[in-house]
Protein backbone atom coordinates (compact mmCIF):
# COMPACT_ATOMS: atom_id res chain seq x y z
CA UNK A 1 0.00 0.00 0.00
CA UNK A 2 1.19 3.32 -1.03
CA UNK A 3 2.14 5.36 2.52
CA UNK A 4 -0.17 8.26 3.33
CA UNK A 5 2.86 10.09 3.54
CA UNK A 6 6.18 9.20 1.24
CA UNK A 7 9.22 11.18 3.71
CA UNK A 8 11.65 10.12 0.59
CA UNK A 9 9.01 11.66 -1.59
CA UNK A 10 8.75 14.72 0.59
CA UNK A 11 13.14 14.86 0.50
CA UNK A 12 12.96 14.76 -3.12
CA UNK A 13 10.41 18.45 -3.80
CA UNK A 14 11.73 20.06 -1.40
CA UNK A 15 14.29 21.87 -2.64
CA UNK A 16 11.45 22.65 -5.79
CA UNK A 17 9.77 24.13 -2.58
CA UNK A 18 12.27 25.65 -1.00
CA UNK A 19 13.04 27.89 -4.60
CA UNK A 20 9.70 28.47 -4.18
CA UNK A 21 9.94 29.94 -0.84
CA UNK A 22 12.80 32.51 -2.01
CA UNK A 23 10.19 33.51 -4.30
CA UNK A 24 7.32 33.94 -1.27
CA UNK A 25 9.78 35.79 0.85
CA UNK A 26 11.32 38.21 -1.36
CA UNK A 27 7.77 39.35 -2.22
CA UNK A 28 6.95 39.07 1.51
CA UNK A 29 9.78 41.51 2.79
CA UNK A 30 9.84 43.92 -0.52
CA UNK A 31 6.08 44.20 -0.24
CA UNK A 32 6.59 45.46 3.51
CA UNK A 33 9.33 47.62 3.05
CA UNK A 34 7.16 49.13 0.54
CA UNK A 35 4.25 49.14 3.17
CA UNK A 36 6.23 50.66 5.94
CA UNK A 37 7.24 53.26 3.69
CA UNK A 38 4.52 54.26 1.84
CA UNK A 39 1.89 53.79 5.12
CA UNK A 40 4.20 56.48 6.87
CA UNK A 41 3.81 58.88 4.20
CA UNK A 42 -0.05 58.29 3.76
CA UNK A 43 -0.54 58.91 7.50
CA UNK A 44 1.26 62.34 7.56
CA UNK A 45 -0.45 63.60 4.29
CA UNK A 46 -3.82 62.57 6.03
CA UNK A 47 -2.77 64.53 9.40
CA UNK A 48 -1.65 67.99 6.98
CA UNK A 49 -4.47 70.61 7.68
CA UNK A 50 -4.85 71.37 4.08
CA UNK A 51 -7.38 69.65 3.31
CA UNK A 52 -6.78 69.25 -0.38
CA UNK A 53 -4.42 67.27 0.67
CA UNK A 54 -6.09 65.23 3.65
CA UNK A 55 -9.37 64.09 2.11
CA UNK A 56 -8.38 62.68 -1.00
CA UNK A 57 -5.25 60.44 1.04
CA UNK A 58 -8.22 59.59 3.07
CA UNK A 59 -10.29 58.58 0.61
CA UNK A 60 -7.70 56.40 -1.35
CA UNK A 61 -6.85 54.77 2.21
CA UNK A 62 -10.25 54.20 2.83
CA UNK A 63 -10.87 52.34 -0.97
CA UNK A 64 -7.37 50.41 -0.74
CA UNK A 65 -8.39 49.31 2.36
CA UNK A 66 -12.15 48.44 1.71
CA UNK A 67 -11.60 46.42 -1.55
CA UNK A 68 -9.69 43.03 -2.04
CA UNK A 69 -5.92 42.03 -2.54
CA UNK A 70 -6.79 39.97 -5.33
CA UNK A 71 -8.84 42.83 -7.54
CA UNK A 72 -5.93 45.09 -7.05
CA UNK A 73 -3.92 42.52 -8.24
CA UNK A 74 -5.42 41.80 -11.13
CA UNK A 75 -6.04 45.69 -11.89
CA UNK A 76 -2.30 46.24 -11.43
CA UNK A 77 -1.65 43.45 -13.91
CA UNK A 78 -4.15 43.73 -16.37
CA UNK A 79 -4.39 47.38 -16.67
CA UNK A 80 -1.01 48.93 -15.93
CA UNK A 81 0.48 47.42 -19.60
CA UNK A 82 -2.80 49.24 -21.24
CA UNK A 83 -1.22 52.29 -20.27
CA UNK A 84 2.23 51.62 -20.92
CA UNK A 85 3.99 50.29 -17.57
CA UNK A 86 4.45 46.51 -18.11
CA UNK A 87 6.01 44.90 -15.25
CA UNK A 88 6.61 41.91 -14.42
CA UNK A 89 4.37 39.22 -12.59
CA UNK A 90 6.52 39.29 -9.36
CA UNK A 91 6.95 42.97 -9.41
CA UNK A 92 3.33 43.82 -10.12
CA UNK A 93 2.65 41.14 -6.95
CA UNK A 94 5.39 43.46 -4.84
CA UNK A 95 3.47 46.45 -5.92
CA UNK A 96 0.00 45.56 -4.93
CA UNK A 97 1.34 43.97 -1.71
CA UNK A 98 2.56 46.93 -0.80
CA UNK A 99 0.26 49.24 -1.75
CA UNK A 100 -2.69 47.29 0.02
CA UNK A 101 -0.76 46.64 3.08
CA UNK A 102 0.51 50.70 2.87
CA UNK A 103 -3.24 51.67 3.89
CA UNK A 104 -3.48 49.50 6.72
CA UNK A 105 0.04 50.84 7.91
CA UNK A 106 -0.78 54.66 7.39
CA UNK A 107 -3.94 53.82 9.71
CA UNK A 108 -1.73 51.76 12.39
CA UNK A 109 0.85 55.26 12.01
CA UNK A 110 -1.72 57.87 12.67
CA UNK A 111 -2.98 55.91 15.62
CA UNK A 112 0.68 56.07 17.11
CA UNK A 113 0.72 59.49 16.18
CA UNK A 114 -2.27 60.84 17.82
CA UNK A 115 -0.98 58.62 20.86
CA UNK A 116 2.01 61.32 21.43
CA UNK A 117 0.63 64.07 24.17
CA UNK A 118 -0.32 67.69 22.54
CA UNK A 119 2.41 68.77 24.85
CA UNK A 120 5.28 67.19 23.25
CA UNK A 121 4.50 69.25 19.83
CA UNK A 122 3.85 72.24 21.93
CA UNK A 123 7.09 71.80 23.56
CA UNK A 124 9.37 71.56 20.42
CA UNK A 125 7.21 74.73 18.77
CA UNK A 126 8.31 76.58 21.94
CA UNK A 127 11.54 75.14 21.31
CA UNK A 128 11.07 77.25 17.55
CA UNK A 129 11.83 73.97 15.93
CA UNK A 130 10.36 73.33 12.41
CA UNK A 131 7.61 70.76 11.38
CA UNK A 132 10.22 68.08 9.97
CA UNK A 133 12.44 68.40 12.80
CA UNK A 134 9.38 68.04 15.15
CA UNK A 135 7.78 65.04 13.31
CA UNK A 136 11.86 63.23 12.97
CA UNK A 137 13.09 64.41 16.07
CA UNK A 138 9.95 64.34 18.78
CA UNK A 139 6.90 62.82 17.36
CA UNK A 140 7.95 59.60 15.24
CA UNK A 141 10.67 58.40 17.53
CA UNK A 142 7.43 58.04 20.26
CA UNK A 143 4.61 56.95 17.72
CA UNK A 144 6.42 54.26 16.01
CA UNK A 145 7.68 52.12 18.89
CA UNK A 146 4.06 51.47 20.00
CA UNK A 147 2.79 50.34 16.74
CA UNK A 148 5.28 47.81 15.87
CA UNK A 149 3.60 44.98 17.19
CA UNK A 150 0.68 45.79 15.09
CA UNK A 151 3.11 46.74 11.83
CA UNK A 152 4.45 42.58 12.95
CA UNK A 153 0.76 41.10 12.28
CA UNK A 154 0.75 42.93 9.52
CA UNK A 155 3.71 41.44 8.10
CA UNK A 156 2.53 38.09 9.05
CA UNK A 157 -0.84 38.50 7.21
CA UNK A 158 1.13 39.54 3.67
CA UNK A 159 3.39 36.83 4.15
CA UNK A 160 -0.02 34.39 4.57
CA UNK A 161 -1.48 36.61 1.51
CA UNK A 162 1.21 35.26 -1.13
CA UNK A 163 -0.86 32.70 -2.72
CA UNK A 164 -2.55 35.07 -4.23
CA UNK A 165 0.32 36.03 -6.24
CA UNK A 166 -0.34 32.89 -8.12
CA UNK A 167 -3.56 34.58 -9.62
CA UNK A 168 -0.92 36.91 -11.90
CA UNK A 169 1.31 34.10 -12.91
CA UNK A 170 4.00 34.05 -9.83
CA UNK A 171 4.90 30.28 -9.04
CA UNK A 172 5.31 31.33 -5.56
CA UNK A 173 5.17 28.26 -2.65
CA UNK A 174 1.60 27.27 -2.65
CA UNK A 175 1.65 27.11 -6.60
CA UNK A 176 4.48 25.30 -6.69
CA UNK A 177 3.01 22.51 -4.60
CA UNK A 178 0.57 22.39 -6.62
CA UNK A 179 2.40 21.86 -10.15
CA UNK A 180 3.76 19.18 -7.90
CA UNK A 181 0.85 17.58 -7.40
CA UNK A 182 -0.83 17.31 -10.64
CA UNK A 183 2.62 16.27 -12.19
CA UNK A 184 2.73 13.12 -9.85
CA UNK A 185 -0.99 12.91 -8.44
CA UNK A 186 0.19 13.20 -4.93
CA UNK A 187 -0.80 16.66 -3.01
CA UNK A 188 -0.54 15.15 0.48
CA UNK A 189 3.68 16.04 0.77
CA UNK A 190 3.66 19.02 -0.96
CA UNK A 191 0.84 20.53 0.60
CA UNK A 192 1.79 19.16 4.27
CA UNK A 193 5.27 20.69 3.27
CA UNK A 194 4.09 24.47 2.51
CA UNK A 195 1.53 24.01 5.59
CA UNK A 196 4.86 23.20 8.11
CA UNK A 197 6.79 26.28 6.37
CA UNK A 198 4.33 28.84 6.84
CA UNK A 199 4.05 28.11 10.17
CA UNK A 200 7.44 28.08 10.51
CA UNK A 201 8.37 31.48 8.65
CA UNK A 202 5.02 32.82 10.59
CA UNK A 203 6.52 32.00 13.80
CA UNK A 204 10.27 33.12 13.19
CA UNK A 205 8.55 36.51 11.83
CA UNK A 206 6.54 37.15 14.90
CA UNK A 207 9.76 36.16 17.12
CA UNK A 208 11.33 38.57 15.51
CA UNK A 209 8.72 41.07 15.97
CA UNK A 210 8.84 40.45 19.48
CA UNK A 211 12.61 40.89 19.67
CA UNK A 212 12.42 44.37 17.54
CA UNK A 213 10.00 45.37 20.31
CA UNK A 214 11.64 44.48 23.44
CA UNK A 215 14.84 45.79 21.51
CA UNK A 216 12.92 49.59 21.08
CA UNK A 217 11.50 49.52 24.76
CA UNK A 218 15.21 48.85 25.67
CA UNK A 219 16.40 51.39 23.59
CA UNK A 220 13.84 54.18 25.00
CA UNK A 221 14.05 53.36 28.25
CA UNK A 222 17.83 53.97 28.54
CA UNK A 223 17.62 57.81 26.76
Amino acid sequence: MTPIFDWAFAWEILPALGSALIITIQATVLGMALAIVLGLVLAMLRRMRSRWISVPVAVLIEFVRSTPLLVQMYFLFYVLPQSGLQLSPLVTGILALGLHYAAYCAEVYRAGIESVPRGQVEAATALNLSPWRTAVGVVLPQAIPPVVPALGNYLVAMFKDTPLLSAITVVELLQQSKIIGSATFRYTEPLTLVGVLFLLLSLIAAWGVRRLEAWLKKFGGSR
